[in-house]
């Protein structure tokens, strides 16, 4: 029996750092702007920087699009959120998880998601964005470091967010591309819990990155991995698990859900014409002059 449990447990750690090193190598390749030295700070998405799951977002956005059917994003929903909010690390967890991943975008062409998905973010993401975490961001690029997203989003979604917000790059879930499409598989997991951790240490290996002077931010306990694995956590909206861990660690605790009046801080004001607001002004323009 334990013989059997510690090979499940070697596969699973496998798999990990498999989903890790795909999604390192595929955000190279998205972004490719690193700076020769620099720190980084590694930031969650979901609860963390935008408000809800970005990948709910988007299948939303797709089905309003009629991208697909409303049985399809119901089929989808239910299997991505009895995964993500249990919490679980079980191989059977994780095999549903996957073939949740894998009905959302198999078949279909990247270019078309890429295009839809700028859209979408025009349409429904930026409103969701939570000010007090871009300000954190655009602190850390004020200060010259790097700002990567770590999140279970599909890789290439993922890319585009950090794009539209003047951020370095992202790491997210990898799946198979042939001749533009979605084969259907992916490499490894979806990017969740120890697989975001594997990710982070694998782009600081390839970088040159030192750790310990790094940040990473999230709301989830399911992040506590990432979290562990650079010098400065911090915990952002925390669930109540995070909260204990973060405190009996002495992490920093930022919450910036008892601040609902102030959600509507004109972003320019997060750094002038740079970074962040700089990004989503240029979206802006670009998203009406597809309108127009």
């Amino acid at each position: 029996m334990s013989t059997a449990r510690e090979s499940d447990g070697a596969d699973l750690l496998a798999s990990y750092r498999l989903a890790g090193q795909a999604s390192a190598a595929a955000a190279d390749e998205a972004v490719g702007k690193h700076v020769p030295g620099a720190t980084a700070a590694f930031f969650d998405v979901d609860n963390t920087i935008m408000r809800g799951a970005s990948i709910f977002h988007i299948a939303l956005g797709l089905a309003r699009r009629k991208y697909f059917s409303g049985h399809e994003i119901w089929g989808f929903g239910v299997k991505q959120l009895k995964f993500v909010l249990s919490g679980s690390e079980d191989l059977e967890d994780m095999a549903s998880a996957t073939a949740a991943a894998l009905s959302f975008v198999q078949g279909r062409r990247v270019d078309e998601l890429l295009v839809l998905g700028e859209e979408i973010f025009d349409d429904t993401m930026v409103d969701k964005l939570i000010p007090g975490s871009l300000a954190l961001a655009q602190g850390h690029l004020d200060a010259g470091q790097e700002v990567w997203l770590v999140t279970a989003t599909p890789v290439e979604i993922a890319a585009l967010l950090a794009r539209r917000l003047g951020l370095t790059g992202a790491l997210g879930t990898v799946s198979e591309i042939e001749d533009g499409a979605y084969t259907g598989r992916l490499v490894g997991p979806p990017l969740h819990g120890l697989a975001k951790a594997e990710a982070v240490r694998a782009l600081a290996v390839r970088e040159g990155l030192d750790l310990s002077l790094c940040w990473a931010y999230s709301d989830s306990s399911n992040d506590i991995p990432m979290l562990s694995c650079v010098g400065n956590p911090v915990a952002v909206n925390p669930d109540s698990t995070l909260r204990a861990h973060a405190r009996a660690n002495e992490w920093k605790i930022r919450d910036f859900r008892r601040r609902e009046q102030v959600k509507r801080v004109a972003l320019p004001a997060l750094s002038g014409a740079g970074g962040i607001a700089a990004g989503l002004a240029v979206g802006y323009v670009l998203g009406r002059a597809r309108k127009s």
